[in-house]
């Protein structure tokens, strides 16, 4: 668990405003509710037929994915990078 002291803001994600509480800075969490936003905005644009829960739902499912892909890819690189030793 981390010592560093918790910092409270609020931000706004697709319309909607959310406290979020963390040991990042103010412009981490702002980043990420942004990067949020627009991944939400953009399913929005392929999918505007979708409601509030399946749009963020959907959208969850789509950054775990690109998150799964770039854990294995980053998996590899280090394997890579210990077999060179």
């Amino acid at each position: 668990m981390s010592n560093r002291p918790k910092t409270k803001t609020t931000v706004d994600i697709y319309g909607q405003q959310f406290s979020i509480v963390g040991t990042e800075s103010t412009s981490h969490m702002r980043l990420v509710a942004s990067i949020v936003d627009d991944k939400m905005r953009d399913m929005n644009s392929k999918n505007p037929a979708l409601d509030m829960n399946k749009l963020a739902v959907l959208t969850a499912v789509n950054t775990v994915h690109e998150y799964l892909k770039l854990k294995e890819d980053y998996e590899k690189l280090e394997r890579q990078l210990r077999e060179k030793d």
